[in-house]
């Protein structure tokens, strides 16, 4: 039966545009829901450009009510009835009873060689700590930030004269290769970590 998947964006959407890309002919899912934290996001113009119906719930007017923000986001999630929910450079921390009501069955993709750099400015802290490689994981979501099982991880060289927005670019690459096979892979019922190199 084939799987239906949910994606949360908050900005671009590139790495939701390779999932949603992916998606086709023989693939085990297909998407049915783009949703955003925030209403001028540009991947909602590219789902809807591609026929993927969107939402947009701004967290702005909940403040620090992240319990309510999640309640009006769900009622879009739910309509949707997504078997599986991926997280593609969605920027809100979510709660753990958010999490609990997908678990093993929510992806992030998270630019660094997890268990390394969870949370933000994962460039600059590979830069910073000498690494001679960097990386993006795609994990399952659980309560701990960036922590649950890895079921993917890209590398790549840190080069001579590498800043993070050069290394950020060279990562981003291996995230739009990396995400779309462990996607087809998890939906398909595998949970193997996939090692791209």
């Amino acid at each position: 039966m084939t799987k239906r998947v949910a994606i949360l964006i908050s900005g671009g959407g590139s790495n939701m545009v390779t999932l949603v890309d992916s998606m086709v002919g023989d693939h085990p899912a297909r998407p049915v829901l783009v949703a955003s934290n925030d209403p001028n996001a540009g991947g909602l113009a590219k789902a809807a450009e591609r026929g993927i119906p969107t939402a947009a719930v701004d967290h702005k007017p909940f403040g620090k009510d992240r319990a309510a923000f999640e309640a009006e986001l769900l009622k879009h999630i739910e309509a949707a009835e997504p078997d599986i929910l991926c997280l593609a450079g969605f920027m809100r921390i979510l709660t753990p009873d958010f999490i609990a009501r997908f678990e093993g069955r929510m992806l992030n993709i998270h630019p660094s060689l997890l268990p390394k750099y969870k949370g933000l400015h994962t460039h600059a802290r590979a830069l910073e700590a000498g690494d001679s490689e960097a990386g993006c994981s795609v994990h399952e979501v659980t309560a701990e930030l960036d922590d649950g099982p890895i079921l993917g991880q890209a590398r790549v060289p840190i080069l001579d004269g590498d800043d993070p927005d050069t290394l950020a670019q060279r990562v981003l690459r291996q995230e739009h290769l990396l995400y779309p096979q462990v996607l087809r892979r998890f939906a398909s019922g595998n949970r193997d970590i996939l090692h791209l190199t």
